[in-house]
């Protein structure tokens, strides 16, 4: 963005702050449906401040501007933000205190703080609520501030919706609602509100294109014990996938008519939500009925893979792991020979996926990152700035596909030119690391953050740590980024991050060294059962990705023989998976990266 805009959006900002009698504005990335990825209409935190990044919080009062992000976005946010008065702030870092606290110290007693409640979950605001409170702080919930200065805000996405159909549908809608109703039971629920645009897409079966990369469509939906209210805008669903819902008790309503609905339930009935994934603004409406707080029970049920599901994933992963084949062929054979640059890769890549069997969409924007740029962990290429791969040095390609039959997310770093021994130390550490979470086994039931130190002890060793997780859970032809597991000590463990089998997790440590090079090794590993013994049920990783790990960058004397033994095997599954898959210059490429070490 050009940076002059920035100060005069701010400044638009700060007159409508004033006439609304409000001390600080605070713009979160989030919409109504708790989303990590937003729509064009609920990016009212980039339209202002010129941040491009997935995460971040933009607080503006009279004299200040600050966005919050955390670390894996901090370079990224120190050059989308110069020049345009907004401050970074590094959330996580010593002495930096967190957006509540700030506001808590900075705003004087009897002011008022503005967060459009549509985007605010009932967890966040009880906290920023009583934190605000004790300063005499009051938080307003009911303005949409950035909404009163954006002349052009766009319209909400009116793409389709469809149906995820057999073999790759491998659930019911009925089994699904009747999973979820078992669980209402339990909690004496009448209905369940549901937001979160997987839950409801995973639910009832259905896929959309409302959000790039994620196949998920905007809706709210109101389950009763036999019948659904789905609220979605006109036209999305058709006549005959309107029928086939109806079949299954789903009736359809309009988008902006759920508030209604809630305020219109009995007050004698039982209302189920998670406060964790419904905004504020949407439970205010349901005042009046009777509460039950719990986690969705679709949030853990989705989570855990049956094996029809993780057949279909495997088969997903063999057409990915072809395509990466075809790529590194056409990159390596193409090195020296004709002009790359970290945007021609995403280009090579997304056209290799598409060839391949059921592929739909890439899961998220691909990351190419050459050398220095690769130290930032989610850095995202430009036309007006991007890297040519040339000489010598370390190429970052985090990248994934949507298939029917399931999401990929895969990193692999590979040599350009001769990558000197520093950098080959770090990408050996960072592989060691990957390695021995992959060999872990634990038991069931262990919250999953539990797991990262076992990743980054050979990182530690070393005297180097990275800012992000070591792991995140994947949706099935849904999103990218899924709960409840999380690896990462930094997370907050809560009672339903328990390790089970059927998750798929990403395993993705990294090391970063700004201005030089980053490295993130990344494969997706799903939990199964390795044990019963006297002391319980223990879980093992089965690695479902399938492509060549670079052994070129690899310093083989810092690996133990069993390190040297699960990457021969590794490589030799691979090998064995995609042989019948690939031919010509990609065979070749395939045979000449697993070759033992």
């Amino acid at each position: 963005m050009d940076s002059p805009v920035v100060p005069q959006r701010i400044e638009a900002l700060r007159e409508a702050m004033k006439a609304a009698g409000v001390d600080a504005c605070v713009v979160l990335s989030s919409d109504p449906h708790m989303s990590e990825y937003l729509p064009d209409y609920w990016q009212a935190r980039a339209w202002l401040c010129g941040f491009e990044g997935s995460a971040g919080t933009l607080v503006v009062t009279a004299g200040f501007a600050g966005l919050w992000t955390d670390s894996r976005y901090w370079e990224q946010a120190d050059h989308d933000l110069a020049g345009t008065g907004v401050q970074t702030m590094r959330a996580g870092s010593d002495g930096v205190p967190g957006v509540v606290e700030w506001l808590a110290e900075n705003i004087a007693s009897g002011g008022r703080v503005a967060v459009d409640g549509r985007t605010l979950n009932v967890n966040t605001f009880r906290t920023w609520q009583t934190a605000l409170a004790e300063r005499d702080v009051r938080l307003d919930c009911t303005l949409d501030l950035p909404g009163m200065v954006w002349a052009d805000r766009p319209r909400l996405p009116a793409s389709p919706v469809y149906e995820h159909r057999p073999p790759f549908a491998c659930r019911s809608r009925s089994e699904n609602l009747a999973a979820v109703r078992e669980a209402m039971d339990r909690h004496r629920a009448d209905w369940l509100l549901m937001s979160t645009l997987d839950d409801i897409a995973w639910l009832l079966n259905l896929r959309g294109g409302d959000v790039s990369y994620n196949p998920v469509f905007l809706a709210h939906a109101l389950i009763g014990k036999e019948d659904v209210r789905l609220f979605i805008a006109p036209g999305k669903i058709d006549a005959q996938l309107c029928g086939v819902l109806g079949q299954d008790g789903v009736s359809l309503a309009p988008y902006d008519s759920v508030r209604d609905a809630l305020a219109s339930l009995p007050k004698d009935q039982r209302l189920m939500y998670d406060p964790a994934r419904v905004a504020v603004a949407m439970l205010d409406a349901a005042a009046q009925t009777q509460k039950a707080e719990q986690v969705n029970p679709s949030h853990l049920l989705k989570s855990r893979k049956n094996e029809n599901e993780l057949e279909h994933v495997r088969r997903a992963m063999e057409q990915d792991g072809a395509a990466l084949c075809e790529f590194f062929a056409w990159f390596e054979g193409a090195l020296g020979r004709e002009r790359i640059t970290e945007l021609t890769i995403d280009d090579k890549i997304t056209e290799a996926r598409a060839r391949r069997e059921h592929f739909v969409t890439p899961s998220f924007s691909t990351i190419a990152a050459f050398n220095a740029n690769g130290a930032m962990p989610h850095y995202h290429a430009t036309q007006q700035s991007h890297a040519l791969i040339e000489g010598d040095g370390l190429l970052l390609i985090d990248s994934g596909g949507q298939y029917l039959g399931g999401t990929t997310d895969i990193t692999r770093v590979v040599a350009v030119g001769m990558p000197n021994n520093e950098q080959k130390h770090d990408y050996t550490i960072v592989l060691k690391g990957m390695v021995a979470l992959s060999q872990a086994v634990f038991p069931r039931g262990v919250p999953a953050p539990m797991l990262d130190p076992i990743a980054r002890l050979p990182i530690w060793q070393a005297g180097a740590d990275f800012g992000h997780g070591t792991g995140h859970g994947v949706g099935y032809f849904l999103n990218v980024h899924e709960g409840p597991q999380s690896i990462s000590y930094r997370t907050t463990i809560n009672p339903n991050m328990g390790m089970e089998a059927g998750m798929i997790t990403s395993n993705e440590p990294g090391l970063y060294r700004p201005g030089k090079w980053g490295i993130r090794i990344e494969n997706l590993v799903v939990n199964c059962r390795h044990s019963v013994t006297q002391f319980g049920e223990f879980l093992c990783f089965e690695t479902l990705t399938l492509c060549p790990i670079d052994t070129r960058c690899v310093l083989p004397e810092l690996l133990t023989q069993q390190e040297r033994a699960w990457l021969n095997d590794y490589h030799a599954h691979v090998r064995e998976r995609l042989l019948p898959l690939v031919d010509g210059p990609a065979r070749q490429w395939l045979l000449m990266r697993t070759e033992t070490l």
